[in-house]
């Protein structure tokens, strides 16, 4: 990812070139974790997406879960907190540097917007590693050692 940020000029810029970074969030509460089914992909996955112009991916990370779960989210009390990053393959030949916070959410049900996808739950946490892909069983991971370890 470093080696990604150094090339480009513009790595927030979704238009300016086709690698870039976004932001996503593993969304923690009461009731465990929120996954949504993302709607090209169709499959289960964290809330997030593409940073818009004058956004930090802090911010943007706030946006997009608010958007696709309906929920208040929020970072942590110190501030963003990043778990985990990954770089992966997207659609029209996008290479993503998705930087993923954690982010705390209240004991709700979600109310995704009307044009986002609908299928949006909590899920224990192994529920949520079991539906999930190396790369966000990862994410879960880190997540999970940082709040346990906040815990102790």
């Amino acid at each position: 990812m470093l080696a990604e940020l150094d090339r480009l000029g513009r790595p927030f810029d979704e238009h300016a070139q086709p690698t870039h970074v976004t932001a996503s969030a593993i969304v923690v509460g009461a009731r465990g974790v929120v996954l949504h089914v993302h709607r090209r992909l169709h499959r289960w996955m964290q809330p997030g997406g593409h940073v818009d112009p004058g956004e930090t991916p802090d911010e943007a990370v706030l946006r997009e879960c608010r958007e696709e779960t309906g929920l208040s989210v929020a970072h942590p009390a110190g501030g963003p907190l990043l778990v985990h990053v990954d770089v992966h393959p997207s659609a029209a030949g996008h290479v993503h540097l998705d930087l993923r916070y954690l982010l705390w959410a209240p004991d709700e049900d979600p109310a995704p917007a009307a044009a986002e996808s609908q299928d949006v739950a909590w899920f224990s946490w192994d529920e949520a590693i079991d539906l999930s892909d190396e790369a966000l069983e990862g994410a879960l991971r880190s997540a999970r050692r940082l709040i346990d370890a906040s815990r102790s």
